[in-house]
């Protein structure tokens, strides 16, 4: 299937400079890793990631993402690069008391199915543990 679009949010640690950006980073298998990937510009394969700061609460950052690209753990490894890991990601960083799982949320799919070649499109609400503010109601792109 080849999707035309992928809207991502993403809850990580700290708060941004830059308050929309791109990052361009090579990823990469993690030497001895089956699962891990890490920023490697020797043998890294190319990474885009587009990037807007939907909100921010205290040192957390709710973030929308646009992959331009779609390397394996993309965002989890490009926000970990630039020092604002995933809250809850305990692989690239480490558990949360907010959350059990990584708050990273797909909101919004476009692709053309591959037998019928129609358009489709699937978009849902933040989901509620990723809402744990009460601040970000009706977030979707």
């Amino acid at each position: 299937m080849i999707f035309l679009k992928k809207n991502i949010y993403v809850l990580f640690l700290g708060i941004l400079e830059n308050k929309s950006g791109t990052i361009s980073l090579p990823i990469a298998r993690k030497a001895g890793s089956i699962i891990e990937r890490e920023i490697n510009t020797a043998i890294g394969q190319i990474a885009i990631t587009d990037y807007t700061v939907i909100k921010e609460f205290d040192n957390y950052s709710l973030v929308h993402c646009k992959l331009k690209t779609g390397r394996t753990h993309q965002i989890r490894v490009h926000m970990k690069a630039i020092g604002h890991p995933i809250v809850g990601d305990t692989l690239y960083s480490c558990n949360s008391p907010l959350i059990s799982r990584q708050a990273l949320h797909s909101c919004k799919i476009e692709c053309i199915h591959p037998v019928s070649k129609k358009f489709l499109s699937f978009s849902c609400e933040l989901p509620k543990d990723m809402d744990f503010l009460g601040q970000t109601q009706n977030v979707r792109e």
